[in-house]
């Protein structure tokens, strides 16, 4: 992490790329804690697909890389942590967190912002968590049009309101990677705060986009329910690019997960060997 001040834990190694292994609610307390303290941050959730990017795009790895805390959210991701030997605790989606950052937000008295989704959804999903967690406090909200992000008109408008707002955590609804591009330009406007890259969530919160049933999201098999949803946009996305990729990551895993054993048994072999002569 680039923090000193963000508690010690484990970060582990997928393909090269760190994640870092945070229960949602150990992650929600630690951002909680850091913007109340006043010191910013940038949170990226990947999944499958974010983490092939980082793995095949150098551009798009110096962005992760400039991140503070990377979540995972998607099961091949924790299945893999465990083929290999490095457990990740649990699944950290973005559709989850933000209820933790939410209510760990409103006991503190922290403010949020919500960037991006699709039109009345950042309204919609404000009214919800408002409701769900007392005294939750919320400093703006921002559907910026398709396109924004290429009129630099448009771009430098947008941050100077969100920069007006002290913010003291921003969720970024613009789907990856642009939440993480217009995150990076809005960081130093607002060294204080926090950013959370959340894609497609403040649909599900709205309601307008349904949620897997749970035991689909604890299985692995959201990615089908999301398929079904959104055939056209997503095939590519999971069965052209998603599911190669996955079977790459779970057999690197699951060789580095036997050379991890095999090199444990060979230390208690010598241990042993050395405690008989």
């Amino acid at each position: 992490m680039n923090s000193s001040h963000l508690a010690a834990h484990r970060t582990i190694l997928l393909l090269g790329v760190p994640i870092d292994a945070l229960t949602l609610d150990e992650a929600a307390q630690q951002i909680a804690a850091e913007a109340a303290a006043g010191r910013g941050g940038w949170v990226v959730t990947p999944n499958l697909d974010i983490l092939r990017r980082a793995t095949r795009d150098a551009g798009f790895r110096r962005l992760y890389d400039e991140t503070t805390m990377r979540l995972a959210d998607g099961m091949p991701l924790v299945w893999a942590s465990r083929l290999q030997r490095t457990p990740l605790p649990e699944r950290a989606a973005g559709s989850d967190l933000i209820y933790k950052v939410a209510q760990h937000a409103a006991a503190r008295g922290l403010s949020l912002f919500m960037l991006g989704g699709n039109p009345g959804t950042a309204e919609k999903s404000v009214s919800l968590l408002a409701a769900r967690y007392a005294g939750l406090r919320i400093a703006g909200v921002e559907c910026p049009p398709l396109g924004f992000e290429q009129d630099p008109a448009s771009l430098a408008a947008l941050i100077g309101r969100v920069e007006l707002s002290r913010p003291d955590i921003v969720l970024v609804a613009l789907g990856c990677p642009k939440q993480e591009q217009v995150i990076k330009q809005l960081r130093p406007r607002l060294p204080d705060a926090w950013f959370v890259g959340v894609g497609i969530t403040f649909s599900f919160v709205a309601g307008d986009v349904g949620r897997a049933p749970h035991w689909m999201r604890s299985s692995g098999l959201e990615w089908i329910h999301r398929l079904l949803q959104e055939p056209r946009r997503l095939a590519r996305r999971y069965l052209v690019d998603g599911l190669p990729f996955a079977v790459k990551l779970l057999a690197c895993s699951s060789v580095k997960g036997l050379l991890k054993r095999n090199e444990g048994l060979d230390s208690r072999m010598s241990r042993r060997e050395s405690v008989d002569t």
